[in-house]
């Protein structure tokens, strides 16, 4: 009786969950970049702070990006290197004062190095963003990837990279 009562508290409890998941998926970007499944378990490369927004930004990587990162092989990045930037809003550390903490979730970024398949846009990387958290696609079809080619050309000498990864000891 207790196996049949538990048995059947795991099924309601399944479709419960089931029935409340969320399973919309992102939309690709125009480009037909998709949002990567699995980015929220890669590693970090580093983090940055936007003192012109107040915004913080921490950057991941895949393993092809980890591996590159660690042994210092970032100019120019190997090709299969994804990199993600997470955008948030700061506000002051509620207990720390002097410190910030993330605020409001503004985007999440994407780069993939692919040479081959984006050599058309001159970088060799494939370029995205996903707005809030609704992750709704950025861009149209008047500025595809040119406004963030544009802002990068600066580190065009560094591969298209802004982001410097950590030393780690």
């Amino acid at each position: 009786m207790k196996t049949r009562l538990l048995l059947l508290t795991l099924a309601v409890t399944t479709s419960l969950i089931s029935a409340n998941a969320d399973t919309t998926k992102v939309k690709p970007n125009l480009d037909g970049i998709e949002l990567p499944e699995n980015y929220k378990d890669w590693k970090v490369i580093s983090a940055s702070h936007r003192l012109d927004n107040k915004s913080m930004r921490i950057i991941l990587g895949n393993d092809i990006a980890i591996k590159a990162a660690r042994y210092q092989q970032t100019n120019p990045w190997p090709e299969g290197t994804i990199l993600g930037k997470l955008v948030w809003k700061q506000k002051a550390e509620e207990n720390w004062p002097t410190a910030i903490a993330p605020d409001e979730f503004v985007h999440a970024e994407f780069m993939i190095k692919d040479s081959k398949k984006y050599k058309k846009n001159g970088t060799g990387w494939g370029w995205a963003r996903w707005l809030g958290k609704d992750q709704k696609p950025y861009g149209d079809d008047k500025d595809l990837n040119q406004s963030c080619i544009a802002c990068h050309t600066p580190v065009k000498g560094r591969d298209w990279v802004y982001s410097t990864p950590v030393s780690l000891p």
